[in-house]
């Protein structure tokens, strides 16, 4: 069975394909990465860091041939692919400087005589279940905290990533990684469902889909497994007062288009006050206009196809149904293949369904808003909390606006600002859990108070 297979988005060709693992294969991979966890606990952290920033050396070292695989795999531009390695180096290498801490006790100040601490000890073989559309970042965000912490990792990449996969697994041994400390698994979610639920495992994160994150969850709570999930967000942009709005529309158009508009933070909802709207409105759709998608392997390209044939046609059945109810097209709302123009929906009301979805793509949503309440109050009226943008001239307003923001990351008058040591998740229906920063490493640890007389 190949359910596994390379799909280039830009030419439609399947290059490459790969064999769903027998039962006899994941069971190996279980025992392999069980095995592994007594040695890579053992291992001190100073050593265990070396290894890590190895891993993040052969990010670099093979940076240019890792993002040609993207490119393949699901479309990203180069240039784009190449940095993402780059973070990904970023990031791991991060827990390797950080080790220390974040594998250092924690001194409690107690009520009696004594001492208290609280220490984190690794809780032994992960499987992560990783999506495709940033194929080294996301590895990196839950592998690179949990092998310094003292866990193992089985991997499940998406089944459009398969090249991805095995480069990461021979990166991550080349590194010097104990044999089963880094596994990839080629599963079904059938298989994935084993994992989860055999006692040799001992935890499970998954970034996707709210689906994949209910039926991960439901399958970790049977097994009562910690789960961290990572899912989609519908995140706002608001536009309360500047003094610059070329700037500030054109950091609407890099949120917007940053990884073909594909991000779960991306900025899709983009709520501007009265008097800014119409200024906005006509910089931001001109913006996107001006973008053309094209070739992902040009080095100047700034927007290539959705991820696939069937991303494409979601995200045009959601414009056309959107159209249909009412909303307006100021821009795009066509596309050719998996080559979708950048498209803006203005007029959205909320008894659409595009007021209360994710738009997966280069499409936004523009709304008119009256006042600071009215624009967090039409940014909280979402099931999403992931990420939010506030841009205003007003400190005392953007210290308001970010307290009242549902969301688990509000950025103020910046955008792609994502960093190592920030911490990254959401709440509500965005998800439970924190990837990057110190956060990240006390997912998937035992914090094992240790009190003494």
């Amino acid at each position: 069975m190949t359910d596994y297979a390379v799909v280039n988005p830009a030419t439609g060709a399947t290059e490459a394909t790969f064999n769903t693992f027998t039962d006899a294969q994941i069971e190996d991979a279980i025992a392999r990465a069980a095995s592994a966890a007594v040695i890579w606990a053992a291992t001190s952290p100073a050593d265990r860091a070396a290894v890590i920033r190895r891993i993040a050396e052969l990010h670099r070292e093979r940076r240019d041939e890792f993002a040609a695989i993207i490119v393949r795999e699901m479309g990203k531009p180069i240039a784009a692919a190449a940095g993402e390695v780059d973070f990904a180096a970023d990031i791991i290498e991060y827990n390797a400087d950080n080790i220390d801490k974040i594998t250092g006790d924690t001194p409690i100040d107690i009520l009696g005589e004594g001492t208290a601490v609280v220490r984190r000890a690794p809780l032994g073989a992960l499987l992560g279940i990783m999506p495709w559309n940033f194929p080294a970042y996301q590895v990196a965000r839950f592998a690179g905290p949990n092998l310094a912490v003292g866990n193992t990792i089985i991997l499940k990449h998406a089944p459009q990533c398969p090249e991805s996969a095995a480069f990461l697994e021979k990166l991550y041994s080349d590194a010097g990684l104990p044999d089963g400390a880094y596994v990839n698994v080629y599963a079904t979610n059938e298989q994935a469902a084993a994992i989860i639920a055999d006692p040799r495992v001992h935890g499970v994160s998954v970034t996707g889909s709210e689906r994949a994150g209910a039926a991960v969850a439901e399958a970790a709570g049977r097994a009562l497994k910690k789960v961290a999930l990572e899912l989609g967000g519908s995140d706002p942009f608001i536009v309360l007062s500047t003094d610059d709005m070329d700037a500030v529309a054109g950091a609407a158009v890099a949120a917007r288009l940053d990884n073909n508009g594909q991000s779960c933070n991306g900025a899709k909802r983009f709520i501007v006050v009265d008097g800014l709207y119409d200024d906005f409105t006509e910089k931001f759709v001109a913006g996107l206009a001006a973008v053309t998608a094209q070739d992902p392997m040009q080095e100047e390209t700034l927007l290539g196809p959705l991820s696939s044939t069937a991303a494409a046609e979601r995200l045009q059945e959601q414009v056309d149904r959107a159209l249909a109810q009412g909303a307006t097209l100021l821009t795009g709302g066509t596309r050719e293949g998996t080559f979708f123009a950048p498209t803006v929906l203005a007029d959205v009301t909320r008894d659409m369904d595009v007021y209360g979805e994710e738009l997966f793509g280069p499409a936004a949503v523009v709304y008119r808003v009256a006042d600071e309440d009215a624009a967090v109050a039409l940014a909280n009226d979402t099931s999403f909390g992931l990420g939010s943008y506030v841009f205003t001239t007003d400190a005392d307003q953007a210290e308001r606006v970010a307290d009242a923001i549902e969301a688990g990351m509000v950025y103020v008058n910046l955008v792609l600002a994502d960093s190592p040591e920030l911490p990254f998740g959401g709440v509500k229906r965005s998800g439970t859990s924190r990837e990057m920063g110190l956060l990240a490493a006390d997912e998937f640890v035992n914090k094992k108070l240790i009190r003494k007389a």
